[in-house]
């Protein structure tokens, strides 16, 4: 949970390296939504010791389409480890402005996946 002084973001993440069976903290990520004019930045953010970004964005966002883009490579590349995606994106849309939109991440130096956590 955010500490009483802040909110947390209607949008979050969680990354969980499946590999060493830990949260991946370090990983940058940079939220994104999609525009007339294109995507736009509208929030970044590192994973913390837990592997998680709870203010990545706004507290509140519209309906629409967004993306997490997640800097895997540079996380696996700190390790040691050779990785076959150096960037993972996952391009989602918020239907309802009422619920919090989680995203988790579950990474491996050769795989991922995800799912619409809660």
């Amino acid at each position: 949970m955010p500490a009483a002084n802040e909110e947390r973001s209607q949008i979050t993440t969680h990354i969980l390296d499946t590999g060493t069976g830990r949260p991946a903290s370090g990983v940058k990520a940079m939220l994104e939504a999609k525009s007339a004019s294109g995507w736009q930045e509208i929030g970044s953010g590192s994973t913390d010791a837990d592997g998680r970004i709870k203010n990545l964005g706004p507290v509140q966002v519209e309906a629409g389409h967004y993306r997490i883009s997640f800097e895997t490579g540079a996380y696996f590349g700190k390790q040691g480890t050779e990785t076959f995606f150096p960037a993972v994106t996952i391009d989602f849309f918020v239907n309802d402005v009422a619920e919090h939109y989680h995203v988790p991440l579950l990474i491996s130096p050769f795989a991922y996946s995800t799912y619409r956590g809660s």
